[in-house]
Order: structure tokens, then sequence, then C-alpha cells
């Protein structure tokens, strides 16, 4: 597997200003040039973003009526930064990194929840620690920024201890899973794939996941504002290719792990072990979770609770506005 360090909290938009689009590899110079125009669409190493590849691959874009470049990121952060600039038009992301994105001043849009982490995110420790509190003066490899950082603080509070009560070793995600392996540190903070890896350590396990944390971590389609006015009715396609692809999965489960798995770099029967751990949504769990509530089931709830944290721990320096960020108007005419 590449080094694929998954959903930066921080937008780094400083150093997009600084050195301008053409400074992120692997990004794409196009956007949208009308409907029935191309569609730059970004995605990532995550279970939850791989169905992107299952529907380039049958042809569901262009069923729906939509010409999509699927662009692959070996870096996540990348295609973050990418989306924030304008340089590609549409990416896969989660809550938390669209929040900072925002708070930067990016003009984004959520217009489809693709799923929820529910434990393919995972705090993993060496033996003899069996529970958070245990991880008090040890160290923790972690990718700065990234969710899994944000899952450690979350069961760090829970657990009566900060940051500041550990030894955090800042290390991208894949790099952090190796120290782990090769016994450097003590614990780690990983997300699937790297998972796997991390749990090659004899009498290494799980001590906390996302699964503890519901809400906590959703995944989305998330496009630029100007695309979701200039350009409904691609947006529109996106959104209905997203449910096609999972009737086409549901319907060829076999060739569609086949496809996945190769995406993500695993074996067919590895990518299995992640099911239970991300939750594909379907439409009216989107319905239900754009819908405003008082539960992290709800989107608005959630977000309100990840600035809090975001903003109290630092790592964001201002409160985004949440103003046109969550756009249900195309989950609601997907067809049912």
């Amino acid at each position: 597997m590449t080094s694929r360090p998954r959903r930066l909290l921080t937008a780094l938009l400083t150093l997009l200003t600084l050195f301008g689009v053409t400074a992120l590899s692997g990004c794409s110079d196009s956007s949208a040039s009308g409907d029935g125009g191309k569609i730059t669409l970004g995605f990532s190493a995550w279970p939850g973003w791989f169905p992107w590849q299952v529907a380039q691959e049958q042809g569901l874009f262009a069923k729906n009526g939509v010409n999509v470049d699927l662009k692959w990121f070996d870096n996540y952060t990348d295609s973050i930064n990418a989306l924030s600039s304008g340089a590609i038009d549409a990416n896969s992301q989660t809550l938390n990194d669209t929040l900072s994105s925002a708070s930067g001043g990016a003009k984004l849009s959520i217009v489809l929840v693709n799923d929820n982490s529910t434990g393919n995110d995972k705090i993993i420790a060496r033996d003899g620690i069996t529970a958070v509190a245990d991880l008090r003066g040890k160290k923790v490899a972690v990718e700065q920024g990234t969710v899994d950082h944000y899952l450690l603080l979350l069961a760090l509070q829970e657990a009566k201890l900060t940051e500041k009560d550990i030894q955090l070793v800042n290390l991208p995600t894949d790099a952090a899973a190796a120290a782990f392996v090769a016994g450097q540190v003590d614990a780690v903070g990983a997300f699937a794939p790297f998972t796997t890896k991390a749990l090659e350590r004899q009498g290494s396990r799980a001590i906390s996941s996302s699964a503890e944390f519901p809400g906590a971590i959703p995944d989305h389609l998330v496009t630029s504002q100007k695309l979701v006015k200039e350009h409904p009715k691609d947006v529109q396609a996106l959104v209905n290719t997203w449910f096609d692809t999972l009737t086409w999965i549901k319907n060829n489960k076999d060739a569609a792990i086949k496809i996945m798995a190769k995406r993500g770099g695993v074996s067919d029967e590895e990518y299995k072990t992640y099911d239970a751990g991300t939750t594909i949504f379907t439409r009216q769990q989107n319905l239900d979770a754009f819908t405003p509530g008082v539960t992290a089931q709800h989107l608005d709830f959630s977000a309100n609770k990840i600035v809090d944290f975001i903003t109290s721990t630092g790592l964001a320096q201002q409160r985004p506005s949440l103003d046109g960020l969550f756009d249900d108007q195309f989950v609601k005419a997907t067809p049912q």
C-alpha cells in the first residue's frame, strides 16, 4: 500500500495562497465547463469512497449523463486542498475536514453522505495496554490534524486525559502504522486499510474506535458552491450515480469487492473485514442526516459539536459559517 494520509483537519490554505494551484501535485487544472461538461471528482483511500471506482468501471457516470474525470489522490490532503482552491469540482472528504476548509474561507456544499465510520478508525495498542487510560506517558503515533488525531483526542477526553498526558509522535498514517509494528511506539491512531498493517504486531489490539463515537466521523461528497449554483444538473447526476452504484454493488457483491479491494491495495478477504466498520448510508439515512436535530444522527448537530472541539483544541482558528454547507436538494430529487 502506498502512503495515503486521510482526512486532514487543517486545509493549509496559506500554502495555497503562496504557491497557487499548480503546486498541488496530481491535481487537475480543469473545472466544470457546464452541464454536460467534464466534472473532476476527487477521492482517496477509504472504504466508503471506493464505490466511485465501481461507478467508473461500470459506466454508471455515463449512464446518468455526466462526464466525470475521477481523480485518485495518493495523498488525501492534496484532494482537500484541490477542492478548496478550485482545482477540482468535487471531492470525497469528511465533515471535519470540510469544516476546517470552511473556517479558512472555502465555499463548499455537502450534497451527499457517503457513510459514517463505525469502527474502521481505530486506536491500536501493544500487548499490555488494555484501555485508553493506560496510554498515560506512552508514545502514541498519529498524523496530527487527521480525524484519527481527532478520534484520539475524543478517546483521551473520555478517559479523563489530555494530549499532554501522552507522548504524541507525529507521523504520516502509513509510517505511523509501520512504526507501531516495528515496536517504536506503544500505540497508533489509524484508519482502514492501515489498521490491517498495525494489527500485524503480535498481541496488539484496538482499545478504541469510531464505533464508540457515533456520528463523529461522517464522510461526504462535497462540491464547490459554484458548481451547485452554476451546474446543478451535473451535481444531481453525481448523486444519482452514487445510489445507482450502491444498487449495482448489492447485486454484484463479489465483483464489486474485487474492484474496491484492488483500488485499496488489499486482498478481497482483507477488504471484507472493513464491511462493518463503514456504514454506507441509504437515501433515507441521508435524508435523516440532513434534517436538523439534536443528536449525532443529524449533520447540523454533529457539525456544531465538531466545530466546538476543533476550535477549543486549536485544530481550527475560527468558527466557520454553516450557511449553504448542507444542501439536501439533490438527495431529495434522487429517484426512489
